[in-house]
């Protein structure tokens, strides 16, 4: 996949592009299922498949700081759409000028004059440009003066219920990442590096763990989950603690993860935690050997859970 900033920076678009639209955040089934359209309606015509999305999310450009964490931050969604079979990944950054942007300007400048864009796909609710005047009604209408198809498709449903990146992060949020697999298609997952902690797991409990220093945004709530720890594209059975360890008395939010049967240095080697199950919440111990005991007892029910064949990363 070829990641660029502005259409100019794609050559082989001369006969067109089949084009879909979006922020993406999550990657979610959703998501999947317009970029696999595009990607499919591409392969049919004979056409170069792309995908349009924006850094900073349009939400953060307008209100800062104030918006709730993302599921994926733009090295993670890159990550997931090249895995999809997409040719080329525009990512434009959203500035004050595409801001002011009207909605016939975009289509104009980015999509008809930059992409020569033959079939556009967008999802249920998708409304871009100035005012958010962008809808499907108007695309419509644009495509047929400028000789572009438009497709819009379906929310996909879980559970009676729309797939959107909102729901996921209240699952997450609430510790149900097990739930969150079944829309995101894949179980959460946070990266980050090794990085020197209190050297408590090893020293005092017998349970080394490695302490993440985070990249991302969204944290399953507090408490003990057993997951997969991926090193080097390879995956270990783990249990990860998600909290303030209040046995110790600390107040800093920290991530600790236990990596079965591996013994090797870790420190500044970037890890990514995929979250499976949440095994209890958090709670503070009378001393050492309660917590040692129930570490062990976390540690044998998180490799039942792992063995299951629903729990499989891959």
């Amino acid at each position: 996949m070829h990641c660029v900033t502005w259409p100019d920076q794609i050559s082989g678009l001369e006969k067109g592009s089949c084009v879909t639209i979006g922020n993406f955040d999550g990657v979610h089934i959703g998501h999947q299922r317009l970029i696999a359209r595009v990607r499919d309606l591409a392969a049919g015509f004979g056409l170069p498949s792309v995908v349009i999305t924006f850094e900073p999310h349009p939400l953060r450009f307008f209100t800062g700081k104030k918006t709730p964490p993302f599921i994926t931050l733009y090295e993670q969604r890159s990550e997931l759409i090249r895995a999809l079979g997409i040719d080329h990944l525009l990512c434009l950054e959203f500035n004050q000028e595409l801001a002011s942007m009207s909605p016939e300007d975009f289509v104009r400048r980015i999509l008809v004059e930059g992409l020569h864009v033959r079939e556009l796909v967008i999802g249920y609710d998708y409304a871009f440009g100035k005012g958010r005047g962008g809808n499907y009604s108007l695309l419509t209408r644009l495509g047929q003066q400028w000789g572009f198809g438009v497709e819009q498709l379906e929310p996909v449903m879980v559970d009676q219920a729309i797939v959107s990146s909102t729901r996921i992060r209240d699952l997450v949020e609430a510790g149900d990442v097990w739930a969150a697999k079944a829309l995101l298609g894949r179980f959460y997952r946070v990266s980050g590096t090794v990085v020197h902690g209190q050297n408590r797991g090893g020293r005092l409990l017998g349970f080394p763990t490695a302490n993440m220093h985070l990249v991302d945004e969204l944290f399953p709530k507090t408490g003990v989950y057993c997951c997969w720890a991926e090193l080097d594209g390879e995956l270990h059975q783990a249990v990860a603690n998600i909290g303030y360890n209040p046995t110790f008395g600390n107040d800093v939010l920290s991530v600790e993860v236990h990596i079965m049967d591996l013994s090797e240095d870790l420190y500044g080697r970037a890890l990514k935690v995929h979250f499976v199950q949440r095994l209890r919440g958090e709670r503070k111990f009378s001393g050492l050997d309660e917590l040692k005991a129930q570490i062990g007892k976390d540690i044998i029910l998180a490799r039942t859970i792992l063995a299951l064949p629903e729990a499989r990363l891959v």
